[in-house]
C-alpha cells in the first residue's frame, strides 16, 4: 500500500532547487538522520535536473510505501520523451542514475516512453508513520514557504562544509587506526619470531631428550641383561645350593632387573616413536593365531585359582592387515594390566566387528578394581599412575598405556577405555581391517 505525500512540478531550473528543498523537508519530517536527508535531497535533485534538461516539463512525486519489512520513501521523477534525447541529455541522465544508485537504497529506470526514474529509501527503525501523521506532514509542508536559489545554495554550502568536516574527522580516525594497526603488526611479527625461536628450542630439546633416552636405554640394556642372566643361574643352583635368605635376595634382584628392563624397553620405544623412527610393517594377521600366541605368553602371569583368562575371537576367521608385533604389544599391555589389578573373577580378551564394516574392535575386559572417571584421562599420560593399594604392590613404569596409544595411532586406530570403580574396566583397540598406507617417513630401526 502506498500513500502520496507531495507532488512537485518541474518546469525550470528553479523548480530543481524547490524539489531539493522539498526532498530535504520530507525526509526530515519522516525521521531520517541528517546525512540521509542530504543523500535523499542530492539524489532527487540530480534526477530532477536530468529530467528538466531541454526545457521539457516533468514532475516529482513523493510517496510513502508500506512493505512487509519496513516503510519506504519512494520518489518518482518522470518527464516526456524530449528530455532524454541528445548526447548531452543522455550523459546527464546516466550520471544522475549513477548518483541515485549510490545514495539511495534502490533506483530503477522505468521502461516505456519518456524518462521515469523511481528511487527508494527505507525509513529508520521506528514506529511506522500513520495516516494521521502523514496528514500533519502534508499540512506542515504546505505551510512552509519556498526558498530562493541563493538560500538553497547557502544551505548546500553548509551541508558541504559539514560533510567535509565529517570526512576529515573520519580520515583522522583512519590514520590513528592505521598507526595502531602498524604497532600491532610489529608486535605480532615480534611475537611470531619469539614463538618460532621457542618452537626451535623445543624441537632441539625434544631431539636431545629422544637421543638421551635412546642412548641411555641402550647403555642400560646390557648390564640389566647380565644381571637377569646371573640371577637365573643362581636361582637354578648352577653354582650350588642357596640358603632361603640368599634365594629371596637373588629373587628380588631378578625381579628388580626385570622391571628395570621393561622400563628401559618402554623408554626406548617411546623415544623411537617420537623421533619418527618406527614404522608399522603390515602383513596378514589371523586372530586365532594371535590369540594362541598371547595365551601362551600370558599364562605364567595368571593365578588360575582366582582369575580366569578367556579368549574369544567371535568367529572372525578372515585375516586382516596390520603389524602383528605392535598389535601383540598393545594387547599384552592391556592383559598384563588387567591381571595386575584383578584379584577375583576373569579377564576376557575378545574381538568383534567395529562400528563400520571395515574396522575391528579388540577389547580386554576385567572384573578388577576399576578406575574413577576423573582419573581416566591421567592413565594415558607418561609416568602417571593412579594411586591404589594394588598399585603400590604392583609397581609399574607409567609408560605402558601412553605407548599403546602411540602404537595404535601408528596402526591407524585408536584406544578407548570405560571403567567403573569396583566393577572393572574395558580397554578397547579399534583398528582398520586394511592398513592405511602412507609415504614412509624414515627407515624403521632394527631391534638391538
Amino acid at each position: 500500500m502506498s500513500q502520496r505525500i507531495l507532488t512537485v512540478a518541474l518546469e525550470s531550473d528553479k523548480d530543481v532547487v524547490l524539489v531539493r528543498q522539498r526532498a530535504r523537508q520530507v525526509s526530515r519530517l519522516l525521521g531520517f538522520a541528517k546525512q540521509d536527508q542530504v543523500r535523499i535531497a542530492t539524489a532527487v535533485s540530480e534526477v530532477a535536473r536530468a529530467a528538466c534538461h531541454g526545457g521539457c516539463s516533468a514532475r516529482a512525486t513523493f510517496v510513502l510505501v508500506d512493505t512487509p519489512a519496513r516503510q519506504q520513501l519512494e520518489v518518482t521523477v518522470s518527464a516526456g520523451a524530449v528530455s532524454a534525447k541528445g548526447s548531452e541529455g543522455a550523459a546527464m541522465a546516466d550520471q544522475a542514475l549513477v548518483t541515485a544508485h549510490r545514495l539511495m537504497d534502490d533506483c530503477e529506470l522505468v521502461g516505456g516512453a519518456g524518462f521515469t526514474v523511481r528511487t527508494r529509501k527505507a525509513l529508520p527503525l521506528q514506529v511506522p508513520v500513520s495516516a494521521s501523521q502523514l496528514g500533519q506532514i502534508a499540512t506542515e509542508l504546505a505551510a512552509t514557504p519556498d526558498v530562493n536559489s541563493y538560500e538553497e545554495v547557502q544551505q548546500q554550502n553548509r551541508e558541504l562544509v559539514e560533510t567535509l568536516a565529517e570526512l576529515r574527522e573520519r580520515q583522522e580516525d583512519l590514520l590513528s587506526l592505521t598507526r595502531e594497526l602498524e604497532d600491532t603488526n610489529r608486535g605480532i611479527v615480534a611475537l611470531y619470531a619469539e614463538i618460532e625461536d621457542k618452537a626451535e628450542r623445543l624441537r632441539r630439546a625434544d631431539e636431545m631428550k629422544s637421543r638421551f633416552l635412546s642412548n641411555t636405554s641402550h647403555e642400560l640394556r646390557t648390564p640389566l641383561s647380565s644381571i637377569r642372566a646371573l640371577s637365573k643361574l643362581l636361582l637354578d643352583r648352577m653354582d650350588g645350593e642357596l640358603t632361603p635368605e640368599q634365594e629371596r635376595q637373588v629373587f628380588l634382584i631378578s625381579r628388580t632387573a626385570t622391571e628395570m628392563s621393561e622400563l628401559v624397553n618402554d623408554l626406548l620405544d617411546l623415544a623411537k616413536i617420537e623421533a619418527g623412527r618406527v614404522e608399522a610393517q603390515p602383513a596378514p594377521v589371523v586372530v586365532e593365531n594371535l590369540f594362541r600366541a598371547l595365551k601362551g605368553m600370558m599364562r605364567p602371569l595368571v593365578d588360575t585359582d582366582s582369575v580366569e583368562l578367556v579368549f574369544d575371537n567371535d568367529g572372525i576367521d578372515a585375516p586382516f592387515e596390520s603389524d602383528e608385533t605392535m598389535l601383540s604389544q598393545i594387547l599384552r599391555n592391556f592383559i598384563s594390566n588387567a591381571l595386575k589389578f584383578t584379584e577375583q573373577g576373569s579377564v576376557r580378551v575378545s574381538v568383534e566387528p567395529g562400528d563400520t564394516a571395515d574396522t575391528l574392535r579388540f577389547a580386554v575386559t576385567d572384573t578388577g578394581i576399576g578406575i574413577d572417571a576423573e582419573h581416566l584421562h591421567l592413565i594415558f599420560e607418561e609416568f602417571t599412575q593412579v594411586e591404589n593399594p594394588l598399585q603400590r604392590r604392583s609397581k609399574g613404569t607409567g609408560l605402558g598405556l601412553p605407548l599403546c596409544r602411540r602404537l595404535a595411532e601408528l596402526l591407524g586406530g585408536r584406544v578407548d577405555v570405560t571403567s567403573r570403580p569396583g566393577v572393572g574396566s574395558t580397554f578397547t583397540l579399534t583398528l582398520p581391517r586394511h592398513f592405511p598406507y602412507s609415504p614412509p617417513a624414515s627407515t624403521r630401526d632394527p631391534e638391538p
